[in-house]
């Protein structure tokens, strides 16, 4: 079998199970494609060695007859996940050298199901931004590019590395987290599947905290297929993470039966910007008709606080986020400036921050350190609190009213340049998560599938909006979209 790389999790499993090829085929032909990669700057940490020795433990597993669904896969781990004696920086200088001495929860129980990290995957700084542009190690590159424009593109942020990294089949899938849309807007630039469970499916424990209540781990997948398998492997109640939910994890794969008929599915007016490119206006209704011919009921709802999204999110994140950042401070461990003759331990703070951490970390740390500030507690943290408890109550209203899930875009355009977004005006750049952190904020689970090409060839992705902890179901309603858009295409290779 040539092109190894190019399979899907199912695909490579099936071959791995019929003996048609070996973990350690399936490995290397990665090893070889990332190292043929280096432009797209995807793998920040490679770990070839790890890699091989567990292809190798997958290999006499499968032969053993005793092998899980991702036993042998090989796939990339964000760099926000601790991953034992291997660097973990978070894509931040403040900690450069750190090498954990522990394993997240996903990524051991990823390595316990028999699956195969070849390395670790760039990202924004402690996963703060929508183009992958703040990362320590430089910025990584979208595999797509527009018409025969050699400019680069964006693969979208938090989870770029992982994106791009899966688009032009470094590995099978690749591990993201999402705390305002860092796995679906990557996945909408890439044309990749990327979907965020319900808050507390996931296990958040020895995953760098961005913003508590918020984060969450997924799969970022070539199709729907492979998430569902992938995200079993995933989750699973965890005793070390107080906000995981001790629930059954069900079999995700075998719920995928594209049958919606009977569903309901719910189309947000508040969803309709101003501005919204004619593309992306017509994939969303494209969207709801191929839904609708699947046998789903396609019916018009509200969600009327979603115009406080934005605001409440950009009050909430980074509010969590100066708090959990807290502790980086070049004491026990990461990166210590040098300090000149006399410096105390203030001097050693100021100096150790100010250069270990980047300018967007360092804006929002500021924003939350400000909205959590004596006398604009109550003004700004307190209400966005109030604000985020509407948000989900128009959820709950709508889904106690009957709606299965729920269709919107995943992003407000497809992927843009590298660079085209000036820092001079960090709130465009924001404005990149408008469809995706009411999600987040409900603590509900979301997919993006990829539906369509825009003009210039770029791929362009619809959302899912599920019920809570009913991953299952809106796997099968993405599924079904998956099915009925047909979408098959790959970017170019230039690299």
């Amino acid at each position: 079998m040539s092109d190894l790389n190019k399979l899907s999790l199912a695909e490579a499993r099936d071959a791995l199970r019929n003996r048609d090829v070996t973990s350690v085929e399936l490995t290397e032909a990665c090893l070889k494609a990332i190292d043929a990669a280096d432009v797209l700057n995807a793998f920040v940490h490679k770990t070839p060695e790890i890699a091989l020795e567990r292809a190798k433990a997958a290999d006499e597993r499968i032969k053993a007859g005793d092998a899980p669904a991702m036993c042998g896969l090989p796939i990339g781990i964000k760099d926000l996940f601790c991953t034992k004696c291997v660097p973990s920086q978070a894509a931040s200088k403040i900690l450069d050298g750190f090498k954990p001495e522990y394993e997240s929860t996903v990524s051991q129980q990823l390595a316990d199901a028999g699956a195969v990290m070849l390395g670790k995957l760039n990202m924004d700084e402690f996963a703060m931004g929508s183009s992958n542009e703040t990362s320590v190690y430089g910025n990584a590159v979208n595999p797509w590019r527009r018409g025969n424009d050699d400019a680069q593109l964006t693969p979208g942020g938090s989870s770029g590395g992982s994106a791009s990294a899966v688009a032009a089949d470094l590995c099978l899938a690749a591990t993201g987290t999402d705390t305002g849309g860092s796995i679906r807007q990557p996945a909408a630039f890439t044309g990749i599947t990327g979907i965020k469970p319900t808050y507390g499916r996931c296990s958040r424990w020895g995953i760098v905290a961005f913003a508590s209540s918020l984060d969450q781990a997924g799969p970022m997948t070539k199709n729907v297929r492979d998430a569902a398998i992938m995200l079993e492997a995933m989750c699973g109640h965890d005793p070390k993470d107080s906000t995981s939910a001790e629930l059954a994890v069900p079999n995700f794969e075998a719920m995928l039966t594209g049958d919606i008929k009977g569903k309901k599915i719910g189309i947000p007016k508040e969803y309709r910007m101003d501005g919204m490119p004619a593309e992306i206006e017509k994939l969303w209704a494209d969207g709801a008709e191929m839904l609708k011919a699947a046998g789903a009921e396609i019916v018009d709802i509200s969600l009327p606080h979603t115009k406080y999204a934005l605001p409440a999110y950009y009050v909430i994140a980074p509010a969590e986020a100066s708090s959990n950042l807290a502790r980086y401070d070049g004491v026990r461990y990461g990166r210590r400036a040098q300090l000149a003759q006399g410096d105390g331990i203030t001097e050693m703070y100021e100096k150790t921050r100010a250069e270990g951490f980047g300018h967007e970390v360092q804006r929002r740390v500021m924003v939350g350190t400000y909205v959590l500030s004596a006398g604009f507690y109550d003004a700004y943290y307190n209400r966005a609190r109030k604000v985020r408890t509407l948000i989900k109550k128009d959820f709950e209203d709508v889904f106690a009213a009957g709606v299965d899930a729920i269709l919107t875009p995943a992003t407000p355009s497809a992927a843009f340049g590298l660079g085209e977004m000036t820092e001079a005006d960090p709130v465009q750049m924001y404005l990149n998560d408008v469809f995706t952190v009411t999600v987040n904020l409900a603590g509900l689970p979301g997919i993006s599938v990829p539906a369509g090409l825009d003009g210039q060839g770029l791929p362009l992705g619809l959302q899912l909006i599920g019920r809570p902890w009913e991953e299952g179901d809106l796997l099968n309603t993405a599924y079904a979209l998956e099915n009925a858009a047909g979408f098959v295409a790959k970017p170019g290779k230039w690299w």
